[in-house]
């Protein structure tokens, strides 16, 4: 088996070993992986944080031994606060890096760190504002980023930097967690689930207080919520159909 290490800021993860491949997640700085399949260009590789995969170009990673892998898998996530930041390699040039960027192997790539970071697992309450942080970030399928950033993105970002876990898409979050009969029941930070007419989850978004809901749909954005679902203070329309709300932590 061999392992990897994201040592640039973000990187395509693919659906086929192609650059005009489908986006299907970004790796971001710092996170590591085990590589399923490496072939002359491309690999296939697998997430540690969420076991998430796909494919990921050859020039865009540097490879781990299986005990550095271990390593750094065993540590606690050390990620970065602040919008962007920048890391610094042994010939002094910079990289910019986006928030929640893993800097656990820093040392590892011969890169050094000056800025914010955290590795604590936060209260509940600190959710939210951590939500804020992308407001008005661009919908982007795929997206992880201030930069870009799609539903469940956006949310596995969010309880990221607070310290806590969720998987990757909307439809294996929703496996997660306690679920909740009423909206009434429901505490700022808990999730709201979506489905279309198939009955196929397909959007999530944080519930906040005096029922709204911060969700990326066009951009990370604030509307209401009620027992239908998401409704779009602009458009005055309901957009999303209500399935379930869990309660993660």
């Amino acid at each position: 088996m061999q392992y990897g290490i994201c040592n640039l800021s973000i990187v395509p993860l693919r659906f086929e070993a192609s650059d005009a491949s489908e986006l299907v997640s970004q790796v971001l700085y710092g996170d590591i992986f085990k590589v399923l399949e490496h072939r002359k260009s491309w690999s296939k590789i697998r997430l540690a944080f969420d076991k998430y995969e796909g494919w990921v170009d050859n020039k865009q990673y540097s490879e781990l031994t299986e005990e550095q892998y271990t390593d750094l898998s065993s540590q606690p996530l050390q990620l970065t606060t602040d919008l962007v930041d920048f890391i610094q390699d042994n010939d002094k040039q910079l990289y910019t890096i986006p928030m929640g960027s893993v800097l656990n192997g820093t040392e590892l790539l011969n890169h050094t760190f000056e800025g914010h970071s955290s590795c604590a697992i936060n209260d509940k309450s600190t959710i939210i504002g951590t939500a804020f942080s992308y407001i008005n970030a661009p919908y982007l399928w795929g997206g992880k980023t201030p930069f870009g950033i799609d539903c469940s993105g956006f949310t596995q970002m969010v309880y990221k930097l607070n310290g806590y876990a969720l998987l990757r898409d909307a439809s294996q979050q929703a496996m997660q967690g306690e679920p909740l009969s009423f909206i009434e029941e429901s505490e700022p930070g808990d999730l709201a689930f979506f489905d279309n007419n198939e009955g196929v989850i397909t959007h999530v978004g944080i519930i906040m207080q005096d029922n709204y809901i911060i969700h990326a749909h066009g951009k990370v954005r604030i509307d209401r919520l009620d027992h239908s679902g998401i409704y779009n203070v602009d458009t005055r329309k309901h957009t999303h159909k209500l399935r379930v709300i869990k309660k993660i932590i």
